[in-house]
């Protein structure tokens, strides 16, 4: 797959929070926050500052979810990327 111009395409990653007080949130609660973690599947053609296999934090509102073959992937823009982890 290769998305256009400034897409990219994620793998959302579960994750467990744990709050400074040690609390383990659920996923109800993991779900209500802002951010989310994926790793990227692959860059849109006009993508130039991250790359397939990074893995980041992007803002989950303006993201959507799509079938591609039988697996779900999250479609982003690249605006919607906030951190890319090294």
């Amino acid at each position: 797959m290769r998305p256009i111009g400034k897409y990219i395409v994620l793998q959302p990653v579960e994750e467990e929070i744990t709050t400074d007080s040690g609390l383990l949130l659920s996923g109800e609660d993991a779900k209500q926050l802002r951010y989310a973690r994926g790793v990227t599947v692959a860059v849109g053609t006009d993508v130039e500052a991250i790359y397939a296999g990074e893995e980041l934090y992007y803002d989950k509102r303006s993201a959507y979810t799509m079938m591609i073959g039988d697996k779900p992937y999250t479609i982003i823009s690249e605006r919607d990327v906030v951190v890319v982890l090294h």
